[in-house]
């Protein structure tokens, strides 16, 4: 019997891929949004991008700042794919904020989860939960790790996620339920967009495209296509060997914002001509970061370890990334110039 899928935040970057992956392998999905207007556009963009089974598709209006509406989105659903955060368009004035509410959020839907006896709830982590404490560049870092929360330079976003999936695992471990629970921790996500929605990482590319600055700053990243991260959090649907883990998601290996920045010269030369030129030395970031808060998120991506495994994945649900790093990359930088956002 095919099962039913809830997913939440439909109409974000991610989610319009996990939803178009689902209805590929035939799941009957309903999506939420907090405003049902938006259900048209949701519906256009799957057409524009050639998805079948569109008609397995429905909408419920929910919100994960209010109670109103989640029963009735989980009535009758198998598992639920949590992709959505609280929204928050300017960073809060009590820096906890942030973190309450993403816990709140991811709360509400465990309760509500097992209230309606579902049956899994995959939730969309972060891998700022997992490798942004880990500093030894001669180690590799594997889900067995954890940021911790008072880490110097982590962001307020990567915090809230950290706290969220923390208090969403200590809440399981306290509960006498069937309901399975897994979680997802990509790394930056990179890749196409289906419509105009980008995610935060693209905020990367665009800083080494608009010419706005000469100087690029010789940070290491690791990177993944939102298609396979769309395609690892249906591949632990109904998997037992995904039950109460977490998996982080990424493309082989690493590269740095310099190595971005060459790429797109060779591999788009129309945009040369936009990219930064030079490298900015370590030294100057290192220097502001006692006194500016994006040097110090700066200074912490210079300093943390980046030889990530994607070992567990493998091993577990036969996964990894169909897309390399330089395919997303790219991807990324022609989503960009479709939208006109570079």
């Amino acid at each position: 019997m095919t099962e039913n899928i809830l997913v939440t935040g439909a109409n974000g970057f991610l989610g319009i891929h996990v939803i178009a992956e689902l209805l590929t392998k035939g799941y009957n999905v309903r999506a939420t949004l907090r405003d049902l207007a938006k259900s048209n556009e949701v519906i256009a963009t799957l057409k524009n991008n050639q998805v079948p089974n569109i008609t397995q598709l429905s909408f419920a209006k929910a919100d994960l700042s209010a109670d109103d509406g989640w029963s009735e989105a989980m009535s009758d659903i198998d598992r639920v794919i949590s992709v959505a955060s609280p929204v928050f368009m300017t960073i809060p004035d009590n820096p906890d904020e942030m973190g309450q509410a993403a816990t709140d959020g991811i709360l509400k839907i465990l309760k509500v989860a097992i209230a309606a006896n579902v049956k899994q709830v995959v939730m969309t982590a972060n891998f700022g939960a997992v490798g942004f404490s880990n500093l030894d560049k001669h180690s590799i870092t594997t889900e067995a790790d954890w940021t911790d929360p008072k880490q110097s330079g982590l962001s307020l976003y990567e915090k809230s996620k950290l706290i969220a999936e923390k208090a969403a695992w200590d809440y399981m471990q306290g509960q006498d339920t069937d309901l399975q629970f897994t979680t997802i921790n990509p790394v930056a996500i990179l890749g196409p967009s289906m419509n105009d929605h980008t995610s935060g990482s693209f905020g990367i590319i665009k800083n080494i495209m608009d010419g706005s600055t000469n100087y690029i700053p010789n940070i290491n990243l690791n990177v993944v296509d939102v298609r396979d991260v769309a395609s690892i959090h249906v591949a632990v649907l109904g998997n037992q060997n995904a039950y109460g883990q977490r998996f982080i998601a990424s493309s082989e290996g690493s590269i740095s914002m310099p190595e971005i920045a060459t790429l797109v010269k060779q591999q788009r030369p129309d945009l040369a001509g936009k990219i930064a030129k030079h490298t900015m030395p370590n030294w100057i970031i290192k220097s502001l970061a006692r006194f500016n808060r994006t040097a110090n998120e700066g200074k912490l991506m210079l300093e943390m370890n980046r030889n990530v495994s994607v070992d567990k994945a493998k091993r577990l649900l036969d996964w990894q990334a169909t897309y390399s790093k330089e395919e997303a990359v790219l991807a990324a930088v022609d989503t960009l110039v479709r939208t006109k956002q570079v």
